[in-house]
């Protein structure tokens, strides 16, 4: 896990404060500000756990792509929050979400990030469908090995099969 500065921590709290105060000018609310933490892992930007009124941000990801945490990353996962506030438990990016992220924080609601993730990949393994080669992490690949899941090509639907590569 990388060490991220103590400027780049208070630039994303900053950041995070400076959405939840828009929230409740624009909201009429009076949301507290939520912990903020630098633990996440994998290819995932941030997260959000609204019950726990918690965000959390990927390191490396933040140290390869300020700009856009700032711009997209951390709009995004407060939205989270606040569109839990305001609706309670709702679909993630449903309605409600995209309507906050449009309006309120103006940004385009995207429900994944266009990130290079080549630092975060980690190991993965190479499964066959109809389309082609697809990579599978670690994880996955070991649920298939324990019977655990099967998964499904997004595009052909077909059942993944393992390949012969290691990545």
């Amino acid at each position: 896990m990388p060490s991220l500065s103590n400027t780049l921590i208070q630039s994303v709290t900053d950041q995070v404060h400076a959405c939840i105060d828009r929230a409740n000018r624009q909201l009429d609310r009076q949301l507290v500000y939520p912990t903020i933490g630098f633990t996440l892992r994998g290819r995932a930007a941030g997260t959000a756990h609204p019950t726990e009124w918690r965000l959390r941000f990927n390191p490396v990801l933040l140290q390869q792509h300020a700009d856009a945490f700032f711009h997209e990353v951390i709009p995004h996962e407060v939205c989270h929050l606040v569109t839990f506030a305001l609706h309670g438990r709702v679909k993630p990016h449903g309605p409600e979400w995209r309507d906050l992220m449009t309006n309120l924080f103006h940004v385009p609601a995207n429900t994944t990030h266009q990130l290079d993730i080549t630092a975060v990949q980690g190991k993965t393994f190479s499964y066959q469908c109809r389309c082609g080669p697809v990579a599978l992490t670690i994880r996955r690949h070991h649920k298939v090995l324990r019977g655990q899941a099967t998964y499904r090509c997004k595009q052909c639907q077909q059942i993944l099969t393992p390949g012969s590569e290691k990545h």
